[in-house]
């Protein structure tokens, strides 16, 4: 996983409630173990008509969003069934940060494990976010990671919260596994003192 420290970008605002997994990546994409590619298939239903051609008033179809890496839902992001391929899909396409005023709970746990860090945000901040994106939606806006702080263009900013050992995961662009494997000296020091 890439190190997730300080993200600058525009954002990409889709601020609907009640977004769920099968809508994030359909059923249909969940064959694969690679998750490569799975950000062709984001949004797949609304992105494309039935013959596979991409809709054009859809906000992913749209040339200048491509590279952002913030994405601003609504309520209640990532509700439905577990799927790790939602976040998979996510970060594929190039979203690192989701900004929404609520989670799906296994989804922000399955995020916070694939490197996308989900920004909760209460409805007063939401608001704010979706005015100022209303009056300049190619202003850019910073998530710091160390600080916790989301900042806004004008440079005001508001704290969030994110759990010590997702953040420290996060930025040190590693998985729990990867985690694990930093103490392997450790491990291997104390499963040769267990076989003496």
């Amino acid at each position: 996983m890439e190190p997730l420290i300080k993200i600058t970008s525009k954002i990409a605002a889709l601020p609907l409630d009640n977004i769920d997994t099968d809508q994030i990546i359909p059923a249909r994409f969940l064959k694969v173990t690679d998750k490569k590619g799975l950000g062709n298939h984001l949004f797949a239903d609304w992105r494309y008509d039935k013959a596979g051609n991409p809709q054009s008033d859809f906000l992913l179809n749209k040339p200048e969003i491509i590279g952002l890496k913030i994405l601003f839902a609504g309520q209640n992001f990532g509700c439905g069934s577990s799927r790790e391929h939602a976040p998979w899909a996510l970060t594929d396409f190039g979203f690192q940060v989701i900004i929404a005023e609520s989670f799906g709970d296994i989804f922000r746990n399955n995020a916070l494990k694939n490197g996308l860090l989900p920004v909760q945000v209460d409805p007063e901040v939401h608001n704010r976010i979706k005015n100022c994106l209303n009056q300049n939606p190619s202003a850019e806006w910073t998530i710091d990671l160390e600080k916790q702080v989301l900042i806004f263009p004008d440079q005001s900013s508001i704290q969030f919260h994110v759990d010590s050992f997702s953040k420290s995961c996060l930025i040190n662009g590693v998985d729990e596994l990867g985690y694990l494997l930093t103490f392997l000296d450790k491990i291997i020091e104390y499963e040769s003192q267990k076989q003496k």
